[in-house]
């Protein structure tokens, strides 16, 4: 009963993000809601590391996401409304070996979204993240390949499992939503209890 339409986005190409929101809010007459999700991830130690590898995971995840903030800011603003949904991790507070730039950048992505909630929110933009624990995606499949890697993943939340990509949709969507009009500048942590 509902409709949709597709477009191919560059996320680290500011003028591609630009050009996809304008033409979604030119659709409708305004932008509601705004959700970022896209990350990569290079998992080696700092020492190992190369500059390219670097660049490569610091340009989408978080030069990405603040392409997606900044393209969608520029239309809520002069709306005054909207929500943006940034999509981080429990990387952003805990972290282990081989994840120090990823850690970085979804550490980041929580600043990125605090900074635009404390600029927007008396213009009626609430900005938000959420911050995933483990979850089946392309991202993870190396780890789900090794089955002991992946079984001690479950182990480390209270679930004892990883989650599917559509249990993300229930805290993004409650973001997004009038039910968390007074919710701004935050992380709303899905990990299965990870982090307690």
């Amino acid at each position: 009963g509902g409709a949709a339409d597709a477009a191919t986005v560059d996320i680290t190409d500011e003028a591609s993000v630009q050009q996809a929101l304008v033409a979604a809010a030119a659709r409708t007459g305004k932008l509601d809601g705004v959700v970022c999700t896209p990350a990569v991830n290079v998992r080696k130690p700092i020492l190992k590391y190369s500059g390219d590898e670097f660049d490569r995971v610091v340009r989408v995840n978080l030069r990405g996401s603040f392409n997606v903030l900044r393209a969608a800011g520029q239309i809520m603003v002069p709306q005054r409304s909207g929500s943006i949904v940034l999509f981080s991790s429990i990387r952003s507070l805990v972290t282990e070996p081989g994840q120090s730039v990823y850690s970085m950048t979804k550490a980041g992505i929580v600043q990125l979204a605090r900074t635009a909630a404390t600029e927007w929110g008396d213009q009626g933009v609430r900005v938000n993240a959420v911050g995933p624990g483990v979850i089946e995606t392309p991202l993870t499949a190396p780890i789900k390949a090794q089955p002991e890697w992946y079984q001690a993943y479950a182990n480390k939340n209270p679930m004892k499992r990883w989650a599917s990509a559509d249990e993300m949709a229930g805290p993004t969507v409650f973001l997004l939503s009038d039910a968390a009009s007074y919710v701004t500048g935050t992380i709303l942590f899905a990990d299965g209890g990870w982090l307690a």
